[in-house]
């Protein structure tokens, strides 16, 4: 399911329908004897609306973009779980950017302004993001579940990250296409419409069969995959131990993938509730047409859409709240402003490890232990390696003094 779906609702005749989906085409219903837009509405609710659609847009590419630089600037972020990260911010970003403000003027004007290649690509490219958006937080789970319960086994390495990322975008696309090959622009005088005109689609089976698909391979079966993951991830980490890790020595250790793990299942959960209503929305309409009738509807269709781009602001959000490094991360980004004040501790939260190996010997608190192992998800490679970095430093430490004392008796 796209949000560029919500604008397509077209009545052709009583045997050749394209699937409901909103409410905003139903002045073509009796053939085009209706020319006037049933659903305008006083220019302060536009106002309204128009200000909270711009919020998403502004909160969604300013956090996201930050997220991105946060990762790809600082070496010490560049982890399997924050590569997803990456791809998940940035299929946020661009939904934001390129779908939103194009489907809210859709709803609002009931008029196709944009030529049928923007129809094209807001029917196609909505399915592709929401796609990689959900599976890059899957593949983030199935990594959390491999590094927690079977942590002997082989993990992903930074190039194999990518391939998955770039396999993500390749199914994306293929399952989006006929999307975008079937997309056409009507003209019902005096308004223009962006639709998806199936071929042979009598009575919208096609399309029915189609959408229903889509929602369950871009929302159903991925929830269903993480909902298992994260369960018996959080019940190892929870309710037990974790294998290899029973001695008090990596209590921090657990401390820090239960941080990682509460705000993955955050991010998850965010998404599921604010998609929820918008799935709900269309498999009612698809049952009973005569609520895309409705005067009111117009105001629910503009209520959950606005709810589902949404989606695309919380995680930076999330991130700042609940994750050290990033929230560091994003008080060195916005350290222009007179507000914030960036400390030491910041700056080295997102100093690579070699730049602060000394200063971690000095610093031998639990909590410098416990963000060793947390990146932002830093965890997902770490484990145990947090104290094998530790010890390195240490042993380091002792080089530098050997041949310091080597230096003076010379």
């Amino acid at each position: 399911m796209d949000a560029g779906s919500l604008i397509q609702h077209i009545e052709r005749d009583e045997e050749t329908t394209s699937w409901p989906l909103s409410m905003t085409t139903e002045w073509l219903e009796d053939g085009n004897e209706t020319t006037w837009n049933q659903f305008q509405q006083p220019d302060w609710q536009v106002a309204l609306w128009a200000i909270a659609y711009s919020l998403i847009i502004l909160v969604s590419i300013t956090g996201n973009v930050t997220v991105i630089w946060i990762i790809l600037a600082h070496r010490r972020m560049r982890t399997v779980t924050n590569y997803f990260i990456v791809n998940l911010a940035f299929s946020d970003v661009s939904m934001a950017s390129f779908n939103t403000l194009f489907n809210f003027v859709y709803a609002l004007h009931n008029d196709w302004y944009f030529g049928l290649g923007y129809c094209r690509f807001q029917n196609f490219f909505p399915i592709t993001a929401m796609f990689s958006s959900i599976y890059s937080m899957a593949a983030i789970a199935v990594d959390r579940y491999m590094a927690i319960i079977h942590p002997l086994k082989p993990r992903l390495s930074s190039t194999s990250t990518k391939v998955v990322i770039a396999l993500i975008w390749i199914v994306a696309v293929s399952l989006a296409f006929p999307q975008c090959y079937y997309s056409v622009t009507r003209f019902y005088y005096p308004r223009t419409v962006c639709m998806v005109d199936w071929p042979d689609d009598y009575g919208g089976t096609h399309q029915l069969s189609y959408q229903f698909a889509v929602i369950l391979l871009i929302y159903l079966l991925p929830l269903l995959v993480m909902l298992v993951t994260y369960t018996i991830v959080g019940r190892s980490l929870w309710g037990g131990h974790i294998p290899g890790e029973a001695s008090d020595h990596y209590h921090s250790q657990i401390n820090a993938k239960r941080k990682v793990v509460k705000m993955m299942v955050v991010v998850v959960v965010t998404f599921a509730l604010c998609w929820l209503p918008y799935h709900v929305y269309f498999i009612l309409g698809s049952f009973n047409r005569d609520i895309y009738k409705q005067h009111y509807i117009q105001q629910v269709y503009l209520a959950i859409f606005w709810l589902a781009m949404s989606s695309t602001m919380y995680n930076p959000i999330i991130y700042c709240c609940l994750n050290q490094r990033f929230r560091a991360g994003f008080r060195h980004a916005f350290a222009w402003c007179p507000f914030i004040k960036v400390s030491e501790e910041d700056k080295m939260e997102l100093q690579s490890y070699t730049e602060t190996e000394d200063v971690h010997v000095r610093q031998k608190s639990k909590k410098s232990q416990s963000d060793d192992t947390v990146n932002g998800c830093d965890s997902d490679t770490r484990g145990s390696e947090g104290m094998v970095y530790h010890l390195l430093a240490k042993m380091n430490h002792v080089q530098k003094q050997k041949k310091d004392n080597q230096a003076s008796t010379i």
